[in-house]
């Protein structure tokens, strides 16, 4: 399939910390122990680069405070995305505290349990060699000094499964936080006229979390799909206003982008397109490519589009499916303009660690016989790779109708008040319902009243970002690091 490309690598950095005054040997044994199981974890998870630094510090393990230099110049250029400080005895409180506040990259602590004080290096009961948990009680006290938030795994075996888990969905969070810092997220079009409920501070995302909207008008992707007819490139400045621009050569006799074809055949190989035509399909695929093309020449990590007008007017055809696909090939596509939604995609896309799409739905009606279920719907922007297994996907005016995939789901809204923004991250999972057109899933809870009144009292609207999964934990332990975002849910979340 083709695919929308972006950095989806973790690069992290490795920092074994020790004390100079236990004795050096049993914890340089267990930091090259220590090394192999995260380079072995790394692997297992794919997409992990690991930084050490060895290159910087002699043994490379971190006590003295003249290291943290090297090691903050180290991570730097390396561009870490986040930093894991595995204690391999008591470990130096100061250099954790300072290296992590330098960096200001989501951190991990964590130590392997001792081993019983009367098997330690001497073979014999005395002083012990590690006192790994103590060390970092007072390594979580530094870094709450020095503001720095910070997730902790629980000290257990060096080949526990806690250790896994707790690795995994460390990696899930620092995956949210790279891709929210810095997103870009082009916006096509302008909101729907009496869609209040979608405006945005614009100037406040930025300014609070460098968040950027990069507006692209509907003329410059009818520009890039007349380009695309012709096989011709975007302009290197990445604006396709016509104004300004020379005027295309003629369509005839040239030969249209070797994808259109491609892309063609990808949908009409996995959907029932027969009510629409090939003509439909075509228009389309040529869409997708525009908006890909033009995403990825302003560096966006998602976009927003007028899904009411443009397409419509310039091309006689909804762009409902077109956002469903776009999702399905890896670039979240928020239909009516709304950016807060774009946003929540992102997030979730980037807590599943890119292995599924996620969708917009509008909350809309209650189940008829389950009161704690209610319609997550649209009408159209479902990735067709999310089909309910066992049925084809139909297309029909250029609309997605057919139901997803239940099981569990992940649903956030990102919101604000006067400048107060929260992250409702909460979980449920599919149930069984009414048929109905358009895209849907059923979404079942534990209390949907209480869910109504959350989202009915806000700061929240009618649309959410949902996702196949569980990740309401991954998401609240990434608000620590998100700046001013407050976690929010319904149901308490666990802590990681």
């Amino acid at each position: 399939m083709i695919r929308y490309t972006q950095d989806r690598t973790i690069v992290l950095g490795m920092v074994p910390v020790r004390r100079d005054m236990f004795p050096p040997e049993p914890a340089i044994a267990l930091k090259d122990r220590v090394v192999k199981r995260f380079e072995e974890m790394a692997e297992s998870n794919g997409d992990i680069r690991l930084v050490t630094i060895d290159a910087v510090v002699d043994g490379g393990m971190l006590w003295d405070l003249r290291d943290v230099e090297k090691v903050v110049a180290l991570f730097r250029a390396e561009k870490v995305d986040a930093i894991v400080f595995p204690h391999c005895n008591f470990g130096q409180e100061e250099v954790v505290a300072k290296t992590a506040a330098e960096i200001g990259k989501p951190v991990l602590l964590w130590g392997p349990r001792d081993p019983s004080p009367e098997t330690d290096q001497s073979g014999k009961t005395g002083p012990r060699d590690f006192d790994t948990q103590c060390g970092m009680f007072a390594t979580s006290r530094a870094l709450k000094r020095y503001h720095v938030p910070f997730t902790y795994v629980e000290n257990c075996w060096l080949d526990s499964q806690v250790l896994d888990r707790g690795f995994e969905e460390f990696l899930r969070v620092a995956s949210v936080v790279k891709a929210f810092r810095g997103m870009r997220i082009g916006q096509i079009g302008v909101r729907p006229r009496q869609f209040l409920s979608v405006k945005i501070n614009e100037s406040e995302l930025l300014s609070k979390f460098g968040i950027e909207i990069v507006p692209i008008w509907p003329e410059e992707v009818k520009r890039t799909v007349e380009k695309l007819k012709r096989n011709m490139p975007l302009s290197p400045e990445g604006c396709e206003l016509p104004m300004g621009q020379q005027p295309l050569p003629l369509e005839e006799g040239m030969l249209p982008d070797p994808r259109i074809a491609n892309i063609v055949k990808e949908i009409e190989e996995a959907v029932d397109w027969s009510s629409i035509g090939h003509e439909a399909v075509e228009k389309m695929a040529y869409l997708e490519a525009a908006i890909m093309d033009l995403a990825s020449v302003n560096r966006c990590q998602a976009v927003a589009v007028d899904c009411w007008g443009f397409s419509q007017d310039s091309y006689g055809i909804p762009s409902c499916f077109v956002l469903a696909e776009l999702f399905d090939r890896g670039l979240p596509a928020a239909c009516e303009t709304d950016i807060h939604a774009a946003v929540g995609a992102v997030l979730l896309q980037a807590a599943a660690r890119y292995a599924t799409p996620a969708f917009i739905a509008d909350v809309t009606i209650r189940h008829p016989e389950d009161d704690n279920a209610e319609l997550l719907w649209h009408c159209g922007p479902f990735a067709k790779s999310l089909v309910r297994k066992g049925t084809v996907p139909a297309v029909r005016e250029c609309k997605g109708m057919y139901e997803i995939e239940g099981g569990p789901l992940t649903v956030v809204r990102f919101d604000q008040d006067d400048g107060n923004y929260m992250l409702l991250a909460d979980e449920g999972e599919g149930t069984e319902g009414p048929k109905t057109t358009g895209n849907y899933v059923w979404f079942k809870v534990k209390n949907w009243v209480k869910w109504e009144k959350k989202l009915m009292y806000g700061p929240y609207i009618h649309h959410v970002s949902g996702i196949h999964g569980s990740f309401a934990k991954v998401l609240k332990e990434a608000c620590k690091y998100l700046g001013p975002v407050a976690h929010d849910s319904v149901e308490p979340v666990e802590e990681m």
